[in-house]
């Protein structure tokens, strides 16, 4: 009761402050949500999407004008359509029974997925890690175009021997997307500015800088191509994929990247203090933790992610350069991933893969059915729907709505 009475004599803190709490507080609801949560949410997509195939499909459309006539052929055409489009997608990602004559084409599938998700796992951590904080971080696609032009810049221009070439391309997108996201941290630290507002800014400023170097020969466009693109990468500048496949050892890079994340979180004391900062600021302060150097640290490592994984988008690909689309929409995907992963290492593992293998499925499905491939993007935006609205999934599967929202 005095507990009661003291907060309702309390003066009411300042209108910044209250709507910076209530952002974390959302923020804290979203990433500490049940595991089952999360399936639930990618079922409930997975459902909505089979509805959208199956009343956009033109069998469909036609067996609709005599379903009173004969009911069974629309319904036969609803399964044509939805179990030819997930079996498609489940056969471009994982496993295609009808070409498994070598163990090449027996694994091709999967390694697509594996292609597909390691610039997925290490964005996801670069959003993840800045959860952990409390923070946002919505300027993956900034720091990933940042990371890919310093990494590609020295693939294409600077002579090395094999191995230390790609491992300094790498190194050199790593610092410098960590300056770019390390000056959100810093202004949010120094200033109090918003990280959401900073990075979205940041995002055109990177893109539209890069945009000028790919159109300018003195910058980054090929001399010898009208065309705003880079020259093409070195060969020792190239994660060579394995014989007969796209994958390449950039998945192993996240392997370890998951592991290196799981270590710093969960093992080490700065790793605590981000933990600690995140759940309540005011209390780390009050047992003498920097605040604001923990929060520049959260978004300069946010950037390092953020920058390997787009490394790994210029040093992973053979082909004549890149443009300035070579995000490929990752820095937001990588949103997702972490929601969906909810900040864990393992989590985030395990969403990559899975939004990896909507990537290389989707393809697969839009050849073999016909089905849009902007289908996979409604799938993920129905994600997030669902893991920001914890209630309306509980609601949609009757489960019980007491405890943590």
């Amino acid at each position: 009761m005095s507990e009661q009475l003291a907060k309702q004599a309390a003066p009411p803190p300042p209108e910044g402050e209250e709507q910076v709490d209530r952002s974390r507080e959302f923020m804290q609801r979203l990433m500490t949500g049940t595991p089952m949560l999360s399936v639930l949410a990618v079922v409930a997509s997975l459902v909505l999407g089979a509805l959208l195939i199956a009343f956009t499909d033109e069998r469909v459309a036609k067996t609709a004008g005599y379903f009173f006539a004969r009911p069974t052929d629309m319904l036969q055409a609803l399964w044509d359509s939805v179990a030819g489009a997930y079996t498609a997608m489940f056969q471009g990602s994982i496993l295609n029974i009808n070409r498994i004559d070598t163990l090449q084409q027996a694994l091709t599938p999967v390694s697509n997925t594996f292609y597909y998700a390691a610039p997925l796992i290490i964005a996801g951590l670069g959003v993840a890690i800045a959860f952990k904080v409390g923070l946002f971080n919505i300027g993956g696609q900034g720091q990933m175009l940042v990371g890919a032009a310093v990494a590609g810049w020295i693939g294409f221009s600077v002579e090395m021997p094999p191995i230390i070439h790609v491992t300094v391309a790498l190194i050199a997108g790593i610092g410098a997307a960590a300056i770019w996201g390390g000056i959100v941290g810093l202004l949010k630290a120094r200033t109090g500015a918003h990280e959401v507002i900073l990075t979205i800014m940041l995002n055109y400023v990177a893109y539209w800088a890069l945009v000028y170097a790919l159109r300018s020969p003195d910058l980054l466009r090929n001399p010898d191509n009208n065309n705003p693109i880079t020259p093409g990468m070195l060969e020792t500048a190239i994660l060579n994929p394995l014989p007969g496949f796209k994958v390449h050892a950039g998945f192993l890079i996240a392997l370890a990247v998951v592991v290196l994340y799981w270590w710093f979180i969960e093992r080490s004391s700065l790793g605590f203090q981000f933990r600690t900062v995140g759940l309540n600021p005011a209390a780390a302060k009050m047992a003498g933790m920097n605040v604001g150097l923990i929060t520049t640290l959260a978004m300069l490592f946010a950037g390092a992610f953020m920058g390997l994984a787009g490394g790994i988008q210029v040093t992973g690909q053979v082909t004549t350069g890149f443009t300035s689309h070579i995000d490929a929409g990752i820095g937001f995907d990588a949103i997702t991933v972490a929601l969906l992963g909810r900040s864990s290492p393992w989590g985030t593992l395990i969403a990559g893969i899975l939004f990896g293998a909507l990537k290389a499925g989707g393809y697969n499905m839009a050849a073999a059915e016909g089905v849009p491939i902007d289908l996979v993007l409604v799938l993920q935006s129905f994600i997030v729907l669902f893991i920001a609205a914890p209630a309306l999934v509980k609601t949609i599967f009757f489960l019980p709505k007491g405890g943590r929202k």
